[in-house]
């Protein structure tokens, strides 16, 4: 255990603190007169498992000493069964992109107060981390509510997440127990909340700070012990920008933000999932299918899987259930698939410049498409392949919005 001060006579404890968490796991709790939700953050973002504001009592470093140990242990122990894969679940991915995501769940699940905000495309897998990071901490044993904000109807979202008093409006006949009241002890997972309304989205707020609220129509605040983890496929801070999302809630969401990449973005991990999902379904329709042909795996890998994972799953399930043979051929997948597979090669020079010429941005976007299918998504490898900084990398990205 180490007890930092953040001001230290020769340096600063922050610096020493990504020294001390970089090789073998030591928990750390910094020491501050001059505490702020920044320092604070900051601290926790570089590795600290707490912080304690000066002057303390001796029983509040006990308790947060003991606290911490703790989780340490959890942790540790929750580290140890991930290696022996007791807690992989339907969560596959060796790829270094993958590696990052599980490395950030094992290091959050066990702070089992913080709120998480998952980002990533559609069908990315956000609900898998999120029920992992549930399974990962101590409150695996009680419940895990999942809430899809975008199909709750405008006009009752905020009775379905907070519940109402009987009499609160028309049909509230008796009173009801929202789905933040049935979360309590547990872990309330918030799928789409960028759905949600602007009033709600205040009422959300107050719980995330307080955790505390009120049902409609009620005069009485209730307290929940609830873990919030929230996801969005959409940019939150365009919608803050537009106005369709309040920046504060966004600010206290993004306490412990993990992205999850796309599947393009991690294209070695295509075989296991295509295996993974190949099993079940082949046990789901009592098929006997065992593998996919070479040509079928190389097309499933040059796809560029906009629908990520999700599109992944359907286009497997669908080749087990058209394949009459023990193996799926290319002509079992999906006509977009196999489209990619067959134009999946390097265009000749004579190929890229016609006899009209060609389009040099066009170009650029293809070779940094390929660079970062290659380097599964990491700017720096993908501007090694082509002579780049990574620098120079971000800036193309940004000139074509990110996505080449």
């Amino acid at each position: 255990m180490a007890l930092l001060d953040i001001r230290l006579p020769d340096g600063s404890g922050t610096d020493l603190l990504e020294e001390l968490t970089e090789g073998e796991e030591v928990p750390c709790v910094m020491m501050t007169a001059h505490a702020t939700v920044e320092s604070a953050v900051d601290a926790l973002k570089r590795g600290a498992d707490d912080y304690l504001e000066k002057p303390f009592s001796l029983d509040r470093l006990e308790a947060t000493l003991r606290a911490t140990l703790e989780r340490t242990k959890l942790r540790r122990e929750v580290r140890a069964l991930r290696e022996q894969g007791a807690l992989r679940g339907d969560v596959i991915g060796s790829s270094p992109a993958m590696k990052e995501v599980l490395a950030l769940v094992g290091r959050v699940a066990p702070a089992d107060s913080a709120t998480v905000l998952l980002t990533g495309e559609t069908g990315t897998g956000k609900g898998l981390i999120a029920r992992l990071i549930h399974d990962w901490s101590p409150r695996a044993e009680r419940p895990l509510v999942s809430v899809t904000c975008s199909a709750l109807p405008e006009s009752l979202m905020e009775s379905e997440l907070f519940g109402h008093e009987a009499g609160a409006f028309t049909d509230a006949r008796s009173r009801k127990r929202g789905l933040v009241e049935v979360a309590d002890g547990g872990t309330l997972f918030l799928d789409e909340i960028g759905e949600l309304s602007l009033p709600v989205q205040g009422k959300l707020l107050r719980f995330i700070e307080d955790r505390m609220f009120r049902r409609v129509g009620g005069t009485e605040d209730l307290r929940v012990d609830a873990r919030l983890i929230a996801a969005s496929n959409r940019d939150l801070e365009e919608d803050v920008r537009e106005g369709r999302f309040r920046a504060d809630l966004l600010y206290r969401l993004k306490v412990l933000p993990i992205e999850l990449p796309p599947l393009r973005h991690r294209r070695s991990d295509i075989p296991a999932l295509a295996a993974a999902f190949l099993d079940r379904f082949d046990r789901e329709f009592g098929k006997h299918v065992e593998r996919v042909a070479d040509d079928a795996m190389e097309a499933l890998q040059a796809y560029d899987w906009p629908g990520n994972v999700r599109e992944l799953c359907n286009a497997i399930e669908r080749a087990v259930l058209l394949t009459d043979g023990r193996t799926i051929t290319l002509d079992s997948l999906p006509r977009a698939v196999q489209a990619d597979g067959a134009s999946s090669g390097p265009a000749a020079p004579e190929e890229l410049l016609g006899p009209e010429g060609l389009d040099l941005e066009q170009l650029e976007r293809r070779l940094l498409q390929e660079a970062l299918r290659r380097a599964e998504g990491n700017r720096t490898r993908a501007g090694a392949l082509l002579g780049l900084s990574r620098h120079q990398i971000r800036n193309r990205l940004k000139k074509y919005g990110d996505q080449p």
